[in-house]
C-alpha cells in the first residue's frame, strides 16, 4: 500500500553543484506545501558529501583530493556519513509535518522509505534486501550498513541516506548504489510512493531563496569548514 496519496515527483534534469542541490533541498523544506516532493538528481562535478556533524579533514583522509580530477566536498545539512556521488544515484524526500511521515521519529521514517526503496529496486532487477539489525555507521556510510539501509547478495551496502527534521518536516537525503537510470528510478519510486503523482513546477520565490542559500551558506568556507 503506497505511503502517501499524492506525491510532487521532481525529475531534475540539470546537474548541478554540490552547494546548489544542498541548498535546493533545504528549501524544498523550508517552503513545502501539502504533498511530499521526491526529487531526483545529478551533479555537475565530482563530488563528495558529508554529514553535519563530519570534520572536513576526516572526509579528506578518505578521499583525498585529486591532483587531475580534483574532488569537490560538500556539507550537508544532514546527518550521516560520507559518501561518494561519483559512482551513486541520488534523491531526496521531503515530507511535509503535516503528514504522518514527517513527524515520525528516528529509524521508524528511516524503516518506511528504505521498506518502499527495497521493493523499487527488486522491480527494477536489483536484488536488494532490508538491514533489520546492524551496528554503528563507520566513517564512510557505504562501508557498513546501519539497521535498514539495503545490501546487495553479497552483503555490501547499495542505498543509505541522512535525514533532518524540522518544523516544516522530513528531509531524508538518499544514496543509492546502482546503474539503473535515473528517471526509471524516479518514476518507479514515485509510484511506488504515492497513489498518483504531479510534476514539480519551479517558482521564482524558490530558485531565488535557493541562490540565497547558496551563496550564504553551502557556497562558503565557513559552512564547509564549520567542524
Amino acid at each position: 500500500m503506497p505511503v502517501f496519496d499524492h506525491l510532487v515527483y521532481w525529475k531534475d534534469g540539470a546537474p548541478r553543484k554540490g552547494s546548489e542541490n544542498m541548498a535546493i533541498d533545504q528549501c524544498l523544506l523550508e517552503q513545502i506545501g501539502a504533498h511530499p516532493v521526491l526529487r531526483v538528481y545529478q551533479w555537475t562535478e565530482p563530488s563528495v558529501s558529508f554529514g553535519y556533524f563530519h570534520k572536513l579533514a576526516e572526509v579528506k583522509q578518505a578521499y583525498p583530493p585529486g591532483d587531475t580530477a580534483p574532488i569537490h566536498y560538500v556539507r550537508r545539512w544532514t546527518g550521516g556519513g560520507i559518501v561518494d556521488h561519483r559512482v551513486d544515484l541520488t534523491y531526496t524526500l521531503v515530507v511535509p509535518l503535516n503528514d504522518e511521515l514527517g513527524y515520525t521519529r528516528g529509524a521508524a521514517s528511516y524503516h518506511v522509505i528504505h521498506r518502499e526503496l527495497c521493493k523499487v529496486l527488486a522491480q527494477l532487477g536489483e536484488k536488494v534486501e532490508l538491514v533489520e539489525d546492524a551496528g554503528e555507521c563507520g566513517t564512510v556510510c557505504f562501508d557498513n550498513p546501519v539497521a535498514y539501509d539495503l545490501v546487495n547478495q553479497a552483503g555490501y551496502k547499495v542505498a543509505g541516506a541522512g535525514q533532518r527534521r524540522t518544523k516544516h518536516g522530513l528531509l531524508h537525503q538518499g544514496s543509492v548504489l546502482t546503474r539503473l537510470d535515473a528517471d526509471v528510478f524516479g518514476q518507479q519510486f514515485a509510484n511506488q510512493l504515492a497513489v498518483s503523482h504531479e510534476k514539480w513546477r519551479a517558482t521564482r520565490s524558490h530558485a531565488k531563496r535557493v541562490a540565497e542559500m547558496e551563496l550564504g551558506r553551502y557556497g562558503t568556507k565557513d559552512w564547509l569548514m564549520k567542524r
